[in-house]
Protein backbone atom coordinates (compact mmCIF):
# COMPACT_ATOMS: atom_id res chain seq x y z
CA UNK A 1 0.00 0.00 0.00
CA UNK A 2 1.34 3.48 -0.88
CA UNK A 3 1.14 6.23 1.26
CA UNK A 4 1.03 9.57 -0.81
CA UNK A 5 1.16 12.95 1.39
CA UNK A 6 0.71 16.87 0.29
CA UNK A 7 2.11 19.20 2.26
CA UNK A 8 -0.49 22.34 1.88
CA UNK A 9 -0.22 25.83 3.64
CA UNK A 10 -3.05 24.83 5.25
CA UNK A 11 -4.01 21.72 5.42
CA UNK A 12 -1.56 18.58 5.00
CA UNK A 13 -3.64 15.91 2.60
CA UNK A 14 -3.07 12.19 3.14
CA UNK A 15 -4.14 9.37 1.75
CA UNK A 16 -3.46 5.63 1.00
CA UNK A 17 -3.68 3.54 -2.69
CA UNK A 18 -4.65 -0.05 -2.84
CA UNK A 19 -3.55 -1.33 -6.09
CA UNK A 20 -4.09 2.58 -7.92
CA UNK A 21 -7.15 2.93 -5.51
CA UNK A 22 -7.79 5.43 -2.88
CA UNK A 23 -8.27 3.05 0.34
CA UNK A 24 -9.04 7.00 1.93
CA UNK A 25 -8.17 10.21 2.30
CA UNK A 26 -8.07 12.72 5.15
CA UNK A 27 -6.46 16.31 6.22
CA UNK A 28 -4.07 17.38 8.88
CA UNK A 29 -3.80 20.77 9.82
CA UNK A 30 -0.85 22.22 8.53
CA UNK A 31 1.29 23.71 11.15
CA UNK A 32 4.90 25.01 11.44
CA UNK A 33 5.70 24.46 15.06
CA UNK A 34 4.89 20.85 15.81
CA UNK A 35 7.55 18.60 15.84
CA UNK A 36 8.01 14.83 13.78
CA UNK A 37 6.78 12.87 17.08
CA UNK A 38 3.60 15.15 16.79
CA UNK A 39 3.54 14.95 13.25
CA UNK A 40 3.83 11.09 13.43
CA UNK A 41 1.23 10.35 16.05
CA UNK A 42 -1.23 12.06 14.14
CA UNK A 43 -0.31 10.17 10.82
CA UNK A 44 -0.32 6.97 12.56
CA UNK A 45 -3.57 8.07 14.30
CA UNK A 46 -5.30 8.83 11.00
CA UNK A 47 -4.09 5.53 9.47
CA UNK A 48 -5.60 3.31 12.19
CA UNK A 49 -8.55 5.59 12.26
CA UNK A 50 -9.00 3.82 8.39
CA UNK A 51 -8.32 0.79 9.68
CA UNK A 52 -4.98 0.71 8.31
CA UNK A 53 -1.89 -0.78 9.99
CA UNK A 54 1.45 1.11 9.50
CA UNK A 55 2.84 -2.25 8.58
CA UNK A 56 0.34 -2.57 5.83
CA UNK A 57 2.46 0.63 3.79
CA UNK A 58 4.71 -0.67 1.73
CA UNK A 59 6.10 3.14 0.25
CA UNK A 60 5.56 6.55 0.74
CA UNK A 61 5.87 9.68 -1.56
CA UNK A 62 5.37 12.98 -0.48
CA UNK A 63 4.71 16.64 -1.78
CA UNK A 64 5.53 19.82 -0.17
CA UNK A 65 4.83 23.67 -0.61
CA UNK A 66 5.94 24.49 2.79
CA UNK A 67 9.71 24.33 3.68
CA UNK A 68 9.28 24.47 7.22
CA UNK A 69 6.70 21.92 7.96
CA UNK A 70 8.56 19.38 5.16
CA UNK A 71 11.38 18.04 7.40
CA UNK A 72 8.87 17.21 10.15
CA UNK A 73 6.73 15.76 8.45
CA UNK A 74 8.97 13.25 6.55
CA UNK A 75 10.81 12.47 9.70
CA UNK A 76 7.59 11.64 11.27
CA UNK A 77 6.87 9.20 8.38
CA UNK A 78 10.16 7.74 8.86
CA UNK A 79 9.26 6.82 12.46
CA UNK A 80 5.99 5.52 11.57
CA UNK A 81 6.85 3.01 8.51
CA UNK A 82 10.72 2.58 8.90
CA UNK A 83 10.75 3.95 5.03
CA UNK A 84 12.54 7.05 3.67
CA UNK A 85 9.63 8.79 1.52
CA UNK A 86 9.92 9.48 -2.32
CA UNK A 87 10.06 13.21 -2.85
CA UNK A 88 8.69 15.13 -5.56
CA UNK A 89 11.14 17.75 -6.29
CA UNK A 90 14.25 17.84 -9.04
CA UNK A 91 14.97 14.90 -10.34
CA UNK A 92 11.47 12.99 -10.29
CA UNK A 93 10.63 11.76 -13.71
CA UNK A 94 7.22 13.69 -14.34
CA UNK A 95 7.28 13.11 -18.35
CA UNK A 96 6.09 16.78 -18.20
CA UNK A 97 8.77 19.37 -20.56
CA UNK A 98 8.75 22.09 -18.89
CA UNK A 99 8.67 26.17 -20.51
CA UNK A 100 9.11 28.25 -17.43
CA UNK A 101 12.36 30.62 -16.85
CA UNK A 102 13.12 28.86 -13.89
CA UNK A 103 11.21 25.08 -13.84
CA UNK A 104 13.00 24.47 -10.27
CA UNK A 105 10.93 27.20 -9.19
CA UNK A 106 7.84 25.53 -10.15
CA UNK A 107 6.07 24.06 -6.85
CA UNK A 108 6.01 20.90 -6.58
CA UNK A 109 1.75 20.70 -6.02
CA UNK A 110 1.48 22.16 -9.27
CA UNK A 111 3.56 19.41 -10.91
CA UNK A 112 1.74 16.67 -9.18
CA UNK A 113 -1.47 17.82 -10.90
CA UNK A 114 0.11 18.23 -14.26
CA UNK A 115 1.29 14.90 -14.18
CA UNK A 116 -2.53 13.61 -12.70
CA UNK A 117 -4.32 15.15 -15.07
CA UNK A 118 -2.45 14.17 -18.39
CA UNK A 119 -2.89 10.67 -16.58
CA UNK A 120 -6.99 10.60 -17.25
CA UNK A 121 -7.05 13.22 -20.03
CA UNK A 122 -5.40 14.93 -23.06
CA UNK A 123 -3.86 18.16 -24.03
CA UNK A 124 -4.30 21.12 -23.93
CA UNK A 125 -5.40 21.38 -20.11
CA UNK A 126 -5.98 24.43 -18.12
CA UNK A 127 -5.91 23.15 -14.37
CA UNK A 128 -6.86 24.98 -11.54
CA UNK A 129 -5.86 24.32 -7.71
CA UNK A 130 -8.54 26.49 -5.36
CA UNK A 131 -6.54 26.46 -1.85
CA UNK A 132 -5.09 28.60 0.22
CA UNK A 133 -3.81 29.72 -3.19
CA UNK A 134 -5.60 29.83 -6.38
CA UNK A 135 -3.43 28.38 -9.21
CA UNK A 136 -3.74 28.18 -12.52
CA UNK A 137 -1.88 26.40 -15.19
CA UNK A 138 -1.64 25.37 -18.88
CA UNK A 139 -0.43 22.20 -20.41
CA UNK A 140 -0.15 21.95 -24.51
CA UNK A 141 0.32 18.80 -26.71
CA UNK A 142 3.31 16.88 -26.29
CA UNK A 143 3.06 16.91 -22.26
CA UNK A 144 4.54 20.76 -22.74
CA UNK A 145 4.11 23.26 -19.29
CA UNK A 146 3.93 26.52 -20.48
CA UNK A 147 3.36 28.89 -17.70
CA UNK A 148 0.23 29.52 -15.21
CA UNK A 149 -1.44 32.60 -12.39
CA UNK A 150 -0.97 32.64 -9.09
CA UNK A 151 -3.19 34.25 -7.03
CA UNK A 152 -4.82 34.77 -3.74
CA UNK A 153 -7.31 32.03 -2.56
CA UNK A 154 -11.07 32.93 -1.10
CA UNK A 155 -10.51 32.34 2.32
CA UNK A 156 -7.56 34.60 1.92
CA UNK A 157 -9.04 37.07 0.24
CA UNK A 158 -12.08 37.11 2.39
CA UNK A 159 -9.95 36.98 5.67
CA UNK A 160 -8.01 39.94 4.27
CA UNK A 161 -11.10 41.60 3.94
CA UNK A 162 -12.37 41.57 7.33
CA UNK A 163 -9.72 42.30 8.87
CA UNK A 164 -8.71 45.38 7.28
CA UNK A 165 -11.61 46.97 7.73
CA UNK A 166 -13.97 48.09 10.83
CA UNK A 167 -17.22 47.45 10.16
CA UNK A 168 -17.53 43.64 7.50
CA UNK A 169 -17.98 40.79 9.44
CA UNK A 170 -16.55 37.56 8.99
CA UNK A 171 -18.89 35.18 7.19
CA UNK A 172 -19.40 31.51 5.59
CA UNK A 173 -18.77 31.20 1.95
CA UNK A 174 -22.24 29.77 0.87
CA UNK A 175 -23.86 29.95 -2.56
CA UNK A 176 -25.19 33.35 -2.95
CA UNK A 177 -28.84 33.63 -3.75
CA UNK A 178 -28.38 36.43 -6.00
CA UNK A 179 -26.07 38.59 -7.43
CA UNK A 180 -27.57 41.32 -5.95
CA UNK A 181 -26.87 41.40 -1.73
CA UNK A 182 -29.81 42.70 0.09
CA UNK A 183 -27.66 43.07 2.87
CA UNK A 184 -24.14 42.93 4.16
CA UNK A 185 -23.46 39.58 4.40
CA UNK A 186 -25.10 38.72 1.23
CA UNK A 187 -23.02 41.78 -0.59
CA UNK A 188 -19.97 39.98 0.83
CA UNK A 189 -21.06 36.58 -0.10
CA UNK A 190 -22.07 37.55 -3.15
CA UNK A 191 -18.75 39.57 -4.12
CA UNK A 192 -16.66 36.50 -2.86
CA UNK A 193 -18.40 33.81 -4.72
CA UNK A 194 -19.45 35.01 -8.24
CA UNK A 195 -16.39 37.27 -7.89
CA UNK A 196 -14.49 34.38 -8.24
CA UNK A 197 -15.97 32.55 -10.71
CA UNK A 198 -16.53 35.93 -13.01
CA UNK A 199 -12.56 35.99 -12.59
CA UNK A 200 -11.52 32.17 -13.77
CA UNK A 201 -14.38 32.35 -16.39
CA UNK A 202 -12.57 35.75 -17.43
CA UNK A 203 -9.09 34.18 -17.13
CA UNK A 204 -10.09 31.19 -19.14
CA UNK A 205 -11.09 33.37 -21.99
CA UNK A 206 -8.05 35.57 -21.97
CA UNK A 207 -5.63 32.10 -21.63
CA UNK A 208 -8.20 30.40 -25.03
CA UNK A 209 -7.62 33.66 -26.52
CA UNK A 210 -3.63 33.77 -26.28
CA UNK A 211 -3.37 30.08 -26.86
CA UNK A 212 -5.82 30.31 -30.31
CA UNK A 213 -7.72 27.24 -29.34
CA UNK A 214 -9.49 25.49 -26.75
CA UNK A 215 -8.87 23.32 -23.65
CA UNK A 216 -10.11 21.14 -21.49
CA UNK A 217 -10.60 22.48 -18.35
CA UNK A 218 -10.40 20.80 -14.77
CA UNK A 219 -10.43 22.20 -11.18
CA UNK A 220 -9.72 20.78 -7.96
CA UNK A 221 -8.81 22.34 -4.17
CA UNK A 222 -11.11 22.57 -1.10
CA UNK A 223 -12.77 26.26 -2.65
CA UNK A 224 -13.70 24.55 -6.47
CA UNK A 225 -16.72 22.81 -5.43
CA UNK A 226 -18.36 26.02 -4.12
CA UNK A 227 -17.54 28.06 -6.96
CA UNK A 228 -17.82 25.68 -10.40
CA UNK A 229 -21.54 26.33 -10.37
CA UNK A 230 -21.14 29.85 -10.33
CA UNK A 231 -18.92 29.63 -13.55
CA UNK A 232 -20.29 29.86 -17.38
CA UNK A 233 -17.49 27.24 -18.70
CA UNK A 234 -17.58 24.07 -18.33
CA UNK A 235 -14.78 22.84 -15.59
CA UNK A 236 -14.35 19.32 -14.96
CA UNK A 237 -14.12 19.03 -11.06
CA UNK A 238 -11.66 16.01 -9.32
CA UNK A 239 -11.17 16.11 -5.58
CA UNK A 240 -8.34 13.86 -5.83
CA UNK A 241 -6.36 14.96 -8.56
CA UNK A 242 -3.15 16.04 -6.17
CA UNK A 243 -3.24 12.30 -4.59
CA UNK A 244 -3.74 10.86 -8.20
CA UNK A 245 -0.53 12.59 -9.49
CA UNK A 246 1.24 11.40 -6.53
CA UNK A 247 0.52 7.65 -7.20
CA UNK A 248 1.42 8.49 -11.16
CA UNK A 249 4.83 9.86 -9.81
CA UNK A 250 5.71 7.35 -7.56
CA UNK A 251 5.05 4.96 -10.44
CA UNK A 252 7.04 6.58 -12.78
CA UNK A 253 9.49 6.36 -9.96
CA UNK A 254 9.50 3.47 -8.23
CA UNK A 255 12.33 2.32 -6.82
Amino acid sequence: MLLAIDIGNTNIVLGCFENDKIRFKARIATDKIKTSDQYGVEINTMLETFGVHKDQIDDCIISSVVPPVFNSVCTGVIKVIGKQPMVVGPGLKTGLNIHMDVPSQVGADRIVIAVAALAEHSAPLILMDMGTATTIEVVEPNNVYVGGLIFPGMRLSLDALTSHTAQLPGISLDQPKSVIGKNTVDCMRSGMMFGTAAMLDGLIDRIEEELGHSATIIATGGMAQFVLPLCKHEILLDKNLLLKGLNVLYKKNKR
